[in-house]
């Protein structure tokens, strides 16, 4: 599995790092396009009502960083949700193919649309992948039903022998002062 993971991430972060630099150096086309998007989340989240120009940028910022965490299997899991959190307003504004009039166009744009869907669906998986391992949330529910042997009896152990180490200097401390 560890083989497949190395080669599915570089073929995953490909077109978002491609798709990166290229709003990073003509963030004017993405901008124009994500205008309509920018415009509705503004209006409903007033902290993220921009410029879509330097949305456009931020986004394709993320992307390159991202991309490139994700494909080198650093952070991957918080790369993937990043990576997701860019996918959903590039498939809105990119891809709405309900907007369209023209048949041929509104069937081309909601293949689009439904592949945005489809990566989407693979980065939330991939950020749920925790290569075989438990969850953080599961290993701390079951932190205590599974304390390690050598630690659950090391307290008890040493709580005995300071008692004991007490008890003697307490008996031998007379033996001391009296020679």
């Amino acid at each position: 599995m560890a083989v497949l993971r190395k080669l599915a991430r570089p073929l995953l972060a490909a077109p978002f790092v491609t798709d990166g630099l290229r709003t990073l150096r003509r963030p004017e086309a993405v901008a124009e396009q994500a205008q309509p998007v920018v415009r509705a989340v503004g209006d409903r989240v007033p902290a993220l009502a921009g410029d879509p120009l330097k949305l456009a940028r931020l986004s394709g910022a993320v992307q390159i960083g991202a991309g490139l965490l994700f494909a080198t299997g650093r952070a991957p899991r918080i790369a993937a949700l990043a990576l997701a959190a860019t996918m959903v307003p590039t498939a809105l504004a990119g891809h709405a193919f309900w907007t369209v009039e023209d048949p041929e166009e509104r069937a081309r744009q909601r293949v689009h649309f439904l592949t945005d869907l489809s990566v989407l669906g693979g980065l939330l998986i991939a950020a749920a992948d925790t290569h075989g391992k438990p969850s953080l949330a599961y290993r701390s529910r079951h932190a205590l039903d599974h304390r390690h042997p050598v630690r659950a009896v090391r307290r008890p152990v040493e709580a005995a022998a300071a008692v004991t180490a007490a008890r003697v200097k307490a008996v031998t401390r007379p033996l001391t002062h009296a020679l």
